[in-house]
This record gives C-alpha cells, structure tokens and sequence, in this order.
C-alpha cells in the first residue's frame, strides 16, 4: 500500500514538475526569450505530452526567429495531430510551406484554411486571390508614397506628364507669350484650346522644380482654337504620336452631323529642334474620335482610346501593331476584361509591360479612377488581374493619365482633386521605403558605466525578431532601418545580467531618428548571484512558476560560468517558532538546489543548500516580534542567497 501511495504522490510530482515547465516556458515566450522557450517546451515533451498549446508554440518560437525548416516540422506536426487548431497556425503553417517551396501542398492547406474562415473577415479577400496575392496582403507594407503638386501648374487644365530626357510634356490650356495672353475660348468647359508644352525638370535631393515651360517647337502642332494634347514619344524622341480636334483640309474643326468635333491620333516627326511632318493615323474617323496614344516598350504595339462601334461602352482601350516600314495592322479591342461599358482613358504602358489606365466603371473610388493590370504581361497559365491603385493616386474625383518613369518608383498623373491650382493639376509622385533610425546606449544599471558587447533585439507586434545587433565598446547600439508607424519591443541581453526591455512606437516621418537607452541589472555582485526574491506558498516549499522563472537567472549563470560552485542559504522571518522556520526553510533550500539540479546543473556545484530560519534576520525584527514589524520588513527577511564560493573565471 505504501509503495502505491509512494507512485502515485511521485507521479503527481512528475505531472506538477512538468506543468510548471510549461508555464515557465510560457513566461519566457512572453519576454521573446524563444531559444529558452524552446528549450524547456521540449523539456515538456520528454513526458510524451504532445498538446497542441505546446507544439504550436515552438512552431512560434522558431517562426518568429525566420527559421523555416524548423518551424514547419513543428507547425505540421500541430496541424495534423488537432483537426480543431486555430486558423492562425494553419496560417503561419501555409507561409512556412511557401518559404520552403512547396507551393501544392500551401495550396491544400489554403482551401481549408479558407472553409475555417467562412466567417471571418478576410472571406471575401481570400476567395478571389491567389495565394501569392495573400501573402502580399498579410505582409506589413512600409512602402510611403509622396505626392506632389508641381509648380508649374496653372489656373486653367494641365494634364498629361510625360518625362523623357529630363525633358516634361504635357497638355495645358494656359496662356502663354505666342498668344499674348489671349486665346480662344472653348465653349465646352470655358476654358481656353488645348496646347502641348515642354519644360525642363531639376531635382533636388527631395523636391522636383519644373522650368522653362515653352510650346513644343513647330508650327505643324499647337494649331490655333484646336485641341492638342495626350502625347507618346518614342524611346529615341525623334517620332511624337499626339492627339488632336478632327480638323479640315483648312486646319478648321471639323463637326459630325450631331455637331461633334471627334479627336484623331497624329504622327510628327522631329527634324532639328522642330517637329514637322505631321500626318493622321489612317484608322481614324470623323464619325468617332480616337486618341490617348501610348507604346508598347519595344515600340511595335500602339495602344489608344476610341469610342468606335463594336466596343464594350462609352470608350474602349484599343491596339494595332506597328509595322517596321511605319505602316499599321489591324485594330483590336483589348477586350471585356479591360474594357466596360462605361469610359476606359488614358492607357500608358510600363517599361515592364503593366497596363495602367482609367476608368469610372470599375470598383473605384469616385469618377475616373488609376487601375493596372498585367494583361499585356501575363503568362498561359495565369488569370487578368485589375488593381485599383488606391490613395493616394485615386481620390473621389477624376483622377488619369497616369506616367511611371523607368526606375518604376517615380512618375506623374492628373487630377481634379480637391486642393489643387486649376481645373486638372500635374502631380509627381515617388515611392520610398519610410525608415527611421534607432539608437542608444545599453548601461550597467547598477554602476550606470556602459556596457559593451549587448545583444539587442528589435521584435515587431506579433513577436517576430526582425533585427539583431551588438553594442560597440562605448555602448552604442544603432538600428538604421526601422519601418514607420509602427509598434515594436526592444530587448538587451547580457551574460551574467538581467535583461532589459521596452516598447516603443516609431512615427511617420522618414529619416528620423529615435533614441532608447537600455539598463541592464548585473546577475554577479561581489559573491553573491543577486536574482529577485524567490516566492513560496504559506507553508510550502514547491517551487511555483514565478519562482522557477526567476531561478532560470541562476542556471543561466551557471551555465555560462561552469567552473562557478555555489551555496544556497534560505531564510525565514520571525513569525512562527524558531524551531519550524528552521525546517521549512531547510525545505525550501534544498527544492531550490534540486530544481537548479533538474536543469542541467551539476550536483556537485552546488554542495551546500541550508535553511537558517530566522536566525539571520536583515533588520530591527527582534524575537517574538517585538518591537512589531511592517510587512515590507517581514519580506526583507524572507529570502534566498546564492552565494559563490570559489573564483569560477
């Protein structure tokens, strides 16, 4: 009976040791200690306890630490064991499997994560994307995009920029010094005909400064009371491809029966500094208008916009191929997926083939909106993706003509927005990667000297470690990449110091720098291993949790000291006979040593583990209590000691 009592009470240890290793690993996972979480959780393990909480967890440890390989071993064997587990780890298990290549079985997993999340907010999104397109979706975007409006715009309608050379075209229906500051008035909109102009471009660290503005040089272009704009050149910039009124044989506008005066594509070409030799693209019409040109980047491909018959609605984006002796094919609608039954405006076409364009029929914002689309680019196997690119280039007005220069970070678009100086604006635009700069100083806390050779730590919101470094002799830490906007922690750690850690938030302004110091405690002082006091019950002397996390500060010392021998005092307040507090603290001296013991530390480095009782009480607390003491005194005297007893180094 006694040997059964004896397995049962050692079993319910075993079990008791064991929850609390979980829980101390807990607490370590909380303080982005992952390689110690690790270490403890697969302590767990030993007893074959397998728990999705636990096997989750090291998936998370080794996630938040990019490392793939282990954090899918992990992450499957959770997925596949609990058929209930939490979306959140069928997510992370997708992102591991893409890491490491396998794209089908990311898939697999993706259709069930998707049934999971039938009710969640993201149905919607995950249903009609690709897996790639989810992931960009989950991925924090750093990328800020600056918009500017450029001073060269006027009271009137400037639309249309287009960059080449350093040179900026557009369209504009300013004055200017030919016309005097007169010209003709359209009835249209009231304001005066459309011209091409050209300016030169200086840039300036961060600002852009358009100058110079002129009509382009020709007398073949800019005709008087016609419109003129919306320009292509070609990549040499001797052949200019441009829209204009539907004009006579006397360069008069020339109206259909309803009274229109329908747009044309035009050709001109550039001999000296003049453009001449202006001819009309023969698939033009008087009966419809068609304008909007822009090439293809190998330049065999025109694309325009037309409001001919046969097309999807209001206005349609249209091709035709570019012969090698000038001449054209035939015309051909891009079709339904692009075009809709309302207007599609002002195509442009990338360096790397991306169709951008205008709309106000697809999902938009208000009006004329920006969208791209890899029509043009897409492989067999892949479907026609439309994007709309959102704010800050879509606003609830009309927003188009969109240009991106060849870096892919900078270009132009229009807009009637809000704020601007006339009835259409010219806005430049770059994209850039918001980043800020974090230093400090990481200082013994005690001596307030700083301390060289830190490791710190910047960990993002959902516990993932994003950025290591040292502090240099003087202490100086340096981060010169941190993302805007965001929320992070920050730890230093040490050998033989208690770590330090702190939340901070960055702002949004790109290039500023932030400063955090960082105080480490020192674990080692004089011959003593200084940790935080060490916790019981009333009347007990099991290790707690609480305890046992602090008590992972001794076996960290120890293990980067190995020659270190120590000795364990415990001690009591006065409360109670001197003769009980004797014992259990005796007791509790030696649970210490003997948890210190489970963890790796040799038996014989710690010889002694003794409880004094009250006998070596710290303040005025005399015998029975008297004089009476405060609760605070009480805790002083309720201690452990860990003192060194040999030179370890």
């Amino acid at each position: 009976m006694k040997n059964i009592i004896f397995l049962i009470l050692a079993f319910l240890f075993s079990t008791f040791i064991h929850a609390q290793k979980v829980k101390v690993a807990d607490k370590y996972f909380r303080d982005f200690a992952y390689l110690k979480a690790i270490e403890l959780y697969k302590e767990a393990l030993k007893k074959e306890d397998s728990s999705e909480h636990i096997l989750s967890r090291i998936g998370d440890c080794y996630y938040n630490n990019s490392n793939s390989d282990q954090a899918y071993f992990w992450y499957n064997k959770a997925v596949n064991k609990y058929n209930k587990i939490h979306p959140q780890y069928i997510y992370k298990y997708i992102q591991t499997l893409r890491s490491l290549g396998k794209y089908n079985k990311a898939n697999q997993w993706l259709k069930k994560f998707k049934t999971l999340q039938q009710n969640g907010k993201h149905t919607k999104d995950f249903e009609s994307i690709s897996l790639e397109k989810f992931q960009e979706l989950s991925t924090p975007k750093d990328i800020h995009v600056r918009v500017i409006n450029l001073n060269s715009n006027s009271k009137f309608s400037d639309f249309g920029g287009y960059e080449q050379n350093g040179n900026l075209y557009f369209s504009s229906s300013r004055a200017d010094e030919t016309t005097k500051g007169k010209k003709k008035i359209y009835k249209w909109n009231g304001e005066p005909y459309l011209n091409i102009y050209q300016s030169t471009i200086d840039r300036i660290d961060s600002t852009i400064v358009v100058k110079d503005i002129t009509p382009i040089s020709s007398d073949k272009v800019n005709l008087k009371n016609e419109h003129e704009g919306t320009l292509t050149l070609t990549n040499d910039g001797k052949t200019l491809y441009f829209t204009r009124n539907n004009i006579n044989k006397r360069k008069k506008t020339s109206y259909d029966k309803e009274g229109n005066s329908n747009l044309k594509l035009y050709r001109a070409k550039l001999k000296g500094n003049q453009w001449t030799a202006v001819e009309e693209l023969p698939f033009n019409d008087k009966t419809f208008s068609t304008g909007h040109p822009t090439l293809s980047p190998d330049e065999k491909t025109l694309y325009f916009v037309s409001d001919r018959k046969g097309g999807y609605g209001q206005s349609d984006i249209y091709k035709v191929t570019i012969n090698d002796d000038g001449s054209f094919g035939t015309v051909k609608n891009l079709g339904d997926k692009i075009n809709t039954e309302g207007r599609e405006v002002f195509p442009f076409v990338a360096k790397d083939s991306t169709l951008y364009f205008s709309s106000d029929s697809h999902i938009n914002l208000g009006f004329l909106d920006i969208y791209k689309s890899n029509i043009l680019k897409k492989r067999v196997d892949e479907d026609i993706e439309i994007k709309n690119l959102g704010a800050p280039y879509n606003s609830g007005y009309d927003d188009f003509a969109f240009f991106l220069n060849p870096d892919g970070d900078s270009g132009y678009f229009s807009s009637n927005r809000i704020g601007g100086k006339g009835s259409d604006d010219i806005y430049t635009f770059d994209k850039y990667e918001c980043k800020q700069v974090l230093t400090g100083v990481t200082y013994d806390k005690l001596t307030l000297e700083s301390l060289a050779d830190v490791t710190v730590k910047i960990i993002d919101e959902t516990g993932k470690i994003i950025s290591t470094t040292l502090s240099d002799n003087n202490g100086k830490y340096i981060f010169e990449e941190i993302s805007c906007g965001k929320t992070y922690s920050i730890l230093a750690t040490k050998a033989n110091y208690r770590p330090d850690s702190k939340q901070f938030s960055t702002t949004t302004t790109n290039g500023s720098e932030l400063k955090l110091d960082l105080y480490l405690t020192p674990l080692i002082i004089k011959k003593e291993i200084v940790v935080n006091p060490i916790f019981f019950d009333f009347d007990k002397y099991n290790i707690r949790a609480d305890a046992a996390y602090e008590l992972e500060n001794i076996v960290n010392v120890m293990r980067e000291n190995p020659k270190m021998i120590i000795k364990i005092e415990s001690h009591t307040d006065n409360r109670g006979s001197a003769k009980y507090n004797m014992k259990l603290s005796n007791k509790r001296a030696k649970a210490t040593r003997d948890y210190i013991s489970s963890r790796g530390i040799a038996a014989e480095r710690i010889p002694s583990a003794i409880g004094y009782g009250e006998s070596q009480l710290l303040n005025k607390c005399g015998i029975n209590n008297k004089p009476p003491c405060t609760e605070k005194e009480h805790d002083e005297n309720r201690r452990s000691a860990f003192l060194i007893l040999n030179d370890y180094q």
